[in-house]
C-alpha cells in the first residue's frame, strides 16, 4: 500500500512510499482511509523527524477488518479515528477506543477535521469549567482549535475575545460572535479566562488581562518563541492569577469524537476547513501550513471511498 512518509526536507515535507500494510491489533480497526487532516504541530516534528515517524493523527474513512476482539464499530461502518501515529496512508489500524460511527449527515472531509484540535477545545473548555455570562480571551485563534473553542465558548454563553494576525483570519471568527483584534494589547479586559497558545512576548501581556482570582490556561507556543515571566511585574499585575499547563492528549477518545460527531450534525458545530485538496498535495499544503497560510483546516484526500 501507499504510505506518506517523512523526508527531512523542509521545502517537501513528506514523500510516497511502498510498504506492507500494518497489521492490526486484537483491539484495533483497520480503516480504508479516505481522508485525513494534518496539524501545524505534526508540521515541526517533520523539520528533524526522529526514526520510525508515521505522521498522521486525524482520520475518517471505512471499517474493512473489524477488531479482533469484538469491540468498536463494524466492518462497513464509517469512522472518524485519532491514531496515535500512522494515519496518512491507503489503511491505517486505529484502537476501537479512538474510534467514532459518523451520522449519515456528516461527510469525510469534515470528520477528518474534528479530532486533534476538536478534543482539544472540548478538553479546554472543560477545563475552564462553566463560561456562561464569563470572558474569555483566546490567542492564537485562527487555527482549527480557536474555531472549534470560539464557537463552542459563544454557544456556551461565554463573551469571546479573539486575537489574529489579520483581518482576514478574524473573519469567520467575527461571524460566530467572537470580538476580533489583532494584538494581545488591544484586548479589552479583564477576563475570567485566558486560553494562551502563541508564547513568547504575547503571554506575559495576556496574563495581565486576566482578573484578580481568574485563570490562564497556556495550551501551546505557536511563536516557537521561549516565554519569560517576571517575577516582579507579577506583582504588580492581577493578584491570585492562576497559571494552568494543558495538553489534551490522553486515550480513550471515542466519547469526545462521538460528541463533535453529534455537534456538528446537529449543526452547532461548523469546522473551519481552509482546504481541501489530494492527498498528491499533501508536501506542498504542509509546509502553507506551517507558514499559516491556511485559515483553519487542511484536508488531504486519499480517493480511498467504496
Amino acid at each position: 500500500m501507499r504510505r506518506l512518509i517523512p523526508t527531512g526536507d523542509t521545502a517537501r515535507p513528506v514523500a510516497f512510499a511502498e510498504v506492507s500494510q500494518l497489521v492490526p491489533g486484537p483491539d484495533e480497526a483497520l480503516i480504508k482511509v479516505e481522508a485525513f487532516a494534518p496539524n501545524r504541530g505534526e508540521t515541526f516534528l517533520l523539520e528533524d523527524p526522529r526514526p520510525g515517524l508515521l505522521p498522521g493523527k486525524d482520520i475518517a474513512g471505512l471499517v474493512v477488518r473489524a477488531a479482533a476482539d469484538g469491540s468498536g464499530p463494524g466492518t462497513g461502518s464509517r469512522v472518524v479515528g485519532h491514531p496515535a501515529q500512522g494515519g496518512w496512508a491507503e489503511y491505517a489500524p486505529v484502537p476501537t477506543h479512538s474510534l467514532a460511527v459518523l451520522p449519515d449527515s456528516v461527510d469525510s472531509v469534515r470528520a477528518a477535521a474534528l479530532p486533534l484540535a476538536g478534543i482539544t477545545a472540548l478538553r479546554l473548555l472543560r477545563t475552564c469549567g462553566s463560561l456562561a455570562g464569563g470572558r474569555v480571551l483566546v490567542t492564537g485563534a485562527s487555527g482549527g482549535v480557536g474555531h472549534f473553542v470560539t464557537e463552542l465558548a459563544v454557544g456556551a454563553g461565554a463573551e469571546v475575545t479573539v486575537v489574529t494576525a489579520t483581518p482576514v483570519r478574524g473573519e469567520r471568527l467575527a461571524e460566530l460572535g467572537a470580538e476580533v483584534v489583532h494584538q494581545v494589547t488591544a484586548a479589552r479586559g479583564p477576563f475570567d479566562v485566558v486560553l494562551e497558545s502563541t508564547g513568547g512576548p504575547n503571554l506575559p501581556v495576556a496574563l495581565s488581562k486576566v482578573r484578580p482570582g481568574g485563570t490562564l490556561v497556556w495550551f501551546g507556543q505557536a511563536s516557537r518563541t521561549p516565554v519569560t515571566l517576571d517575577f516582579f511585574r507579577l506583582l504588580s499585575g492581577p493578584e491570585r492569577v492562576t497559571i494552568q499547563h494543558f495538553h489534551y492528549a490522553g486515550a480513550p477518545y471515542g466519547s469526545d469524537l462521538a460528541t463533535l460527531l453529534r455537534l456538528v450534525a446537529q449543526e452547532r458545530l461548523h469546522p473551519e476547513i481552509g482546504r481541501i485538496a489530494p492527498w498528491t498535495e499533501t508536501a506542498e499544503t504542509l509546509v502553507d501550513l506551517r507558514e499559516r497560510r491556511i485559515r483553519g483546516k487542511a484536508v488531504l484526500m486519499t480517493g480511498g471511498t467504496e
